[in-house]
């Protein structure tokens, strides 16, 4: 679980972050993570983005498990609700929710309608990331709401939260408070914490690295002859990878 003392990464540099794709962010942090990337960090799963226009998002994540098929879910935690929320007040840096649907594969009913939507954004959150369903679309997009979920669905079932502020698993991977996720119509990366202040550093890096070698180098092509246009490509690569090599200290 991540610390609430943790520090952060300051609002001007989460802004910054969202001029990239998620890809182009796991570009910048597979180079300085240890962790094992195939493993960890993003999606396993397909997400489905119903606001792709919105383009990413960038927060802090906010954590909770959810049953919408339990209809005794309000008599045995009836303060459930209100628990959840102060949990939400606790933070105060932008908030991703991230959401598991303890009923998956089945959907019983969304955790997200227009009560829902209105009550996070007043808490502070900017979106959801949910292996669960949403609904009430048009107010996400009039509110600007984002969310990555599995599928849309009509009504909200016995929808209860069970527990938050805990490590969940959504689209097959582990997300924890307080990591910093980047999700775009990609996906999501959830970011470990000891990567976090050198991701825009790494990402900055890595696209400007790509613009000026290998993608210059495939844009401006001078010639019609497949052998030297394979031969000034290897040599971008080349150039590429040394690049990665001496900056990060590891072959690309």
């Amino acid at each position: 679980m991540g610390s609430e003392t943790q520090s952060r990464l300051a609002n001007a540099e989460l802004i910054r972050l969202r001029r990239w794709s998620t890809p182009a962010v796991y570009n910048g942090w597979e180079q300085i993570t240890a962790h094992d990337v195939r493993r960890v960090g993003s999606n396993r799963e397909e997400t489905r983005d119903f606001q792709p226009e919105m383009g990413p998002m960038v927060g802090y994540a906010v954590t909770v498990a959810i049953r919408s098929s339990d209809r005794n879910a309000a008599e045995e935690s009836p303060d459930a609700w209100r628990e959840y929320r102060q949990y939400l007040a606790s933070r105060n840096w932008p908030k991703i929710v991230v959401v598991q649907d303890l009923d998956k594969p089945h959907t019983f009913g969304s955790f997200w309608g227009e009560v829902n939507i209105s009550v996070h954004l007043a808490l502070g959150c900017i979106g959801t990331i949910t292996d669960g369903a949403v609904r009430s679309l048009d107010t996400l997009r009039k509110l600007g709401f984002k969310s990555l979920a599995r599928r849309a669905c009509v009504g909200r079932g016995h929808v209860w939260p069970v527990k938050w502020g805990c490590d969940v698993n959504v689209f097959g991977t582990t997300v924890s408070p307080d990591q910093l996720i980047h999700a775009d119509e990609h996906g999501f990366l959830a970011i470990p914490p000891e990567d976090e202040h050198a991701i825009l550093e790494a990402t900055k890096f890595m696209d400007a690295l790509e613009s000026r070698t290998v993608i210059a180098e495939a844009n401006n092509v001078p010639t019609t002859n497949m052998q030297e246009i394979s031969e000034r490509l290897e040599d971008s690569f080349d150039l590429f990878g040394k690049a990665v090599a001496r900056k990060f200290g590891k072959p690309h």
